[in-house]
């Protein structure tokens, strides 16, 4: 039996925050989302997705990248199509952290940031990140599967006080 509750399909993660001020060393954010299995929702990501990678069956992508956070418009953009996701996978989070390369840098310190997750055109959420001015890095979204298979969305704005590798450990828990 079908149901006529229709969970999420395709989202787009948007991040934007403004260039550092001239003579400063640029800050360069990066929206990272960690897969998880169904028989292992919490702790150790099946997969990630960032920068640098992508998921191995296509369904996340990160469609702009920004070192700087120069540029009109959001500055790094992530599609989440959970709709194709395989059911081996029952949850992913999405964070976004500081790179450190110039020394440590917390999210009060950049300036202008705001986080959008939208389907379609509906936002379901958008804030900056004033509530974790003091960390290095922040989960901002949870997909999960729900007891019928439909994916489901929670905002999730925790911070965390964290390097990029370890981050990634941890931001599933």
């Amino acid at each position: 039996m079908s149901t006529l509750n229709k969970g999420i399909e395709k989202v787009v993660v948007a991040l934007g925050w403004d260039p550092s001020p001239i003579g400063e060393p640029d800050i360069d954010l990066d929206i990272i989302a960690a897969t998880y299995a169904t028989d292992a929702p919490q702790g150790e990501p099946a997969y990630l997705v960032h920068f640098d990678s992508r998921s191995p069956d296509g369904t996340i992508t990160l469609n702009r990248d920004s070192r700087t956070g120069q540029g009109f418009g959001d500055d790094e953009v992530m599609t989440l199509e959970l709709e194709r996701l395989s059911e081996r996978y029952s949850r992913v989070v999405v964070g976004v952290v500081i790179q450190q390369e110039h020394g440590r840098r917390v999210f009060g310190e950049v300036a202008n940031t705001l986080i959008e997750v939208r389907e379609g055109y509906s936002r379901l959420a958008q804030q900056d990140f004033a509530e974790v001015a003091d960390a290095t890095a922040a989960t901002v979204a949870e997909f999960a599967r729900d007891a019928s298979g439909e994916w489901r969305f929670r905002s999730a704005l925790r911070g965390f006080d964290a390097e990029p590798d370890a981050f990634s450990r941890l931001m599933g828990g």
